[in-house]
């Protein structure tokens, strides 16, 4: 009894390995099948993109025809529009800046030159003796200006735009500064002047008045306030004749 007993437990164990063996082989079995789901599903996806891609591709290159040949069609009508052309060749003309002037241009600076010197220096006589106030300070009012201007210059309404000092100058050298001041108030717009001709001997502080009497550009003048010299200087008020340029 007991040999017939081990001998079915030896035959029942081959029975029991196969049995593990089909399990082992089945699950395998699943495995494989569902990898090879997996990459059945992946092949299947690229392949739809690269449909895609490329539905994408001829969608754009197909709605870029009609651009083109848009462009064209402008091309060829704008070249059947404007016809045959002849190229235009370079006609650039370059200027060479020159260090000579003409001789019309150094004529005319030559004559403006002369003029300018000739209303600069001003003929200033030294005979002419006009009829000026000897008693208290020194002052003029041209005919046909308002009597009022004086009063202004003495109580210094008006401050010299340009200021001409005489000490040291002879006669001469005095008259030609003073012409030159005068033909320089139009060019600055100078309304108010202040000449300084200092006391001394005399001979300036006398002299001056007259001489600013002659010139047709000076409308008044006084002595000038302590400020700007007193006694020793004058102020003169200039008539513009352009004023606005």
């Amino acid at each position: 009894m007991f040999y017939t007993a081990l001998m079915k437990n030896k035959a029942a164990k081959p029975t029991a390995k196969t049995a593990l063996n089909t399990s082992f082989k089945s699950a395998l079995q699943v495995e494989m099948g569902a990898l090879k789901a997996e990459i059945k599903s992946n092949l299947a996806t690229k392949t739809l993109n690269k449909d895609s891609l490329t539905d994408a591709n001829n969608t754009t290159q197909n709605s870029q025809l009609p651009i083109k040949e848009a462009l064209v069609d402008e091309k060829q009508l704008f070249m059947d529009a404007i016809g045959q052309v002849k190229p235009i060749t370079n006609d650039t003309v370059r200027l060479t800046k020159s260090g000579h002037k003409s001789n019309t241009s150094l004529k005319n600076d030559q004559a403006d030159n002369k003029a300018n010197r000739a209303i600069a220096q001003f003929h200033f006589s030294d005979e002419f003796e006009p009829d000026l106030n000897k008693q208290g300070p020194m002052k003029y009012v041209r005919e046909g200006v308002d009597s009022f201007e004086v009063k202004n210059l003495r109580r210094g309404h008006y401050r010299p735009d340009l200021i001409l000092d005489l000490h040291g100058l002879d006669q001469h050298q005095a008259k030609k500064e003073l012409a030159a001041l005068l033909f320089a108030c139009q060019k600055e717009h100078a309304q108010c002047i202040c000449v300084v001709h200092g006391i001394g001997s005399h001979i300036l502080k006398n002299k001056v008045p007259h001489w600013l009497v002659q010139h047709p550009d000076v409308m008044a003048f006084h002595q000038a306030p302590l400020e700007w010299g007193g006694n020793g200087a004058i102020l003169a008020l200039i008539e513009l004749k352009d004023k606005f340029n």
